[in-house]
């Protein structure tokens, strides 16, 4: 992100001063935000057409003013491409295999966690289900049962899913699921009950790999 302060070329009318926000886009440098000190014109112009006057009493310095208008301008079309632009990622993970990660801050992740059971056998869907319906009030959660679990990571990576969680094998030994995280692709066991914790604590601590 950077500053841009309105050159006298560039002001507005209305204006007394004015700066954009820029972001650096693939590109090229473009706006997302506009704020402008627009003055009095506002009030003032509301004052000559409808006859109205405007101003309010300041108690302190015993005068009538008239207030002035500070205006910021952000579109929801241009916040939403800056925020794909800076979280899209593409990256070799070992020579030939490129994958395609989207690195949205976990707070504002389309999905939250996904949950995968490795095989659909040996009761391993019904867990992975349970855990879904328990962590849903809290999280948005995904359940994909559908191919190869390497294959299903790729997907949530491509859509920046930022944690994914596999129920497998161990799972119906000692009640504790492997947490994997969307940027580093570590792995770690955790316990079912502590899921919510974990999840919660990881989504606060979050920093963008490139910070």
């Amino acid at each position: 992100l950077r500053w841009h302060e309105h050159g006298a070329g560039e002001l507005a009318h209305y204006a007394r001063q004015a700066f954009d926000v820029h972001f650096e886009f693939p590109f090229g440098w473009d706006e997302v935000e506009g704020i402008h000190n627009r003055g009095q014109f506002d009030l003032s112009q509301h004052e000559q057409f409808s006859g109205k006057k405007l101003q309010f009493f300041n108690e302190q310095s015993r005068e009538k003013v008239l207030p002035s208008v500070v205006e910021t301008s952000i579109g929801a079309s241009r916040s939403t491409m800056m925020v794909l632009a800076n979280a899209f990622a593409e990256e070799e993970i070992k020579e030939g295999d490129v994958r395609t990660v989207m690195r949205f801050h976990p707070r504002i992740a389309p999905l939250k966690v996904a949950i995968l059971p490795l095989v659909k056998r040996d009761g391993m869907p019904d867990i992975a289900r349970k855990i879904e319906a328990d962590l849903r009030p809290h999280l948005r959660a995904f359940y994909d049962e559908g191919g190869a679990i390497g294959r299903r990571y790729r997907r949530m990576d491509e859509v920046g899913t930022p944690f994914c969680l596999t129920v497998d094998s161990d799972t119906l030994e000692d009640d504790t699921v492997t947490i994997r995280e969307r940027d580093s692709m570590a792995q770690e066991r955790v316990k079912i009950s502590d899921l919510l914790t974990e999840i919660n604590a990881r989504m606060g601590a979050w920093k963008h790999p490139d910070s």
